[in-house]
């Protein structure tokens, strides 16, 4: 699992996630960085996350580094209650800030939306631009919950959900992806439209193109050793692209949780790997 997590997961220290992040700044591309271990059953623990990103923060300023933070709510408390979660997820927004950096909040299962959402919304009320979120296409709300978003990350989702909550047949996942694409871009939010599905990466870029957009008004995203090469020509052919950098001790379960919940990304991990073994 190690073998075949290593392409995919920049490595257990923020040195290894330095190290990416200048190799993928150095190609064109943009990153944001995650630290892996959202499973904190304490709040000294959920200080430590966000310890671990106020270091990341400082890192990417003092390396110059053109990357932001992924943040998962759980791994800063919210399990152990909405104050400490605010708590820490406020004073990383405010170091955030004074860097001239931003904090996209990942979306998680379902039964954390709510929270993530209202947390979202109370930050960005109280004056922090430098905040963005995530929609899942997966989740049935998703195209309600866009009203209004200023700055989101637009994502297929990963987790398994019951079908009262979730659409299952991939045909729905991808019309809602395109449908609360098209609401976010009609209302002028600024979408990280992330997909490695061609398909809708296609039509993504099409959208874009029909309104006109600069390639500041939006990015598209990947994942760290995802459809590299597909990657390479998005910047090639002008589009911003920001790649989804990992790291941290907890690596084994990222993965599985990844391979497990998203098969689709088991099929993109095998023929990728089947290419890097043709090389050799």
């Amino acid at each position: 699992m190690r073998k075949l997590a290593s392409p995919y997961i920049a490595g257990p220290t923020l040195e290894d996630a330095v190290r990416v992040v200048r190799r993928l700044n150095a190609e064109g591309k943009r990153a944001t960085i995650d630290v892996l271990g959202e499973e904190v059953t304490t709040a000294e623990e959920a200080r430590e996350i966000a310890g671990a990103y106020h270091r990341v923060l400082a890192r990417i300023e003092g390396e110059r580094l053109d990357a932001n933070i992924s943040v998962k709510l759980t791994g800063l408390g919210l399990g152990l209650g909405y104050a400490l979660c605010r708590e820490n997820l406020q004073s990383l927004v405010e170091d955030a800030r004074v860097r001239s950096n931003f904090v996209r909040i990942d979306m998680e299962d379902s039964s954390t939306t709510d929270d993530t959402l209202g947390l979202h919304r109370d930050l960005r009320a109280a004056g922090y631009d430098n905040l963005g979120v995530v929609l899942q296409a997966r989740l049935r709300r998703s195209l309600a919950d866009a009203q209004g978003l200023e700055n989101v990350r637009l994502c297929k989702g990963i987790y398994l959900e019951s079908p009262e909550v979730a659409y299952e047949d991939a045909d729905e996942v991808r019309q809602s992806f395109r449908e609360t694409l098209r609401a976010l871009l009609d209302q002028g939010t600024y979408v990280g439209i992330a997909t490695h599905d061609e398909q809708l990466i296609e039509y993504a870029i099409e959208q874009v193109r029909a309104r006109g957009l600069a390639p500041g008004d939006y990015e598209l995203q990947m994942l760290l050793g995802v459809r590299s090469a597909r990657g390479d020509e998005l910047v090639r052919d002008g589009h911003r692209l920001r790649v989804y950098v990992p790291f941290g001790t907890h690596w084994y379960e990222y993965s599985v949780r990844r391979l497990q919940e998203n098969p689709r990304i088991a099929g993109y991990v095998a023929a990728d790997t089947m290419r890097r073994l043709a090389r050799r």
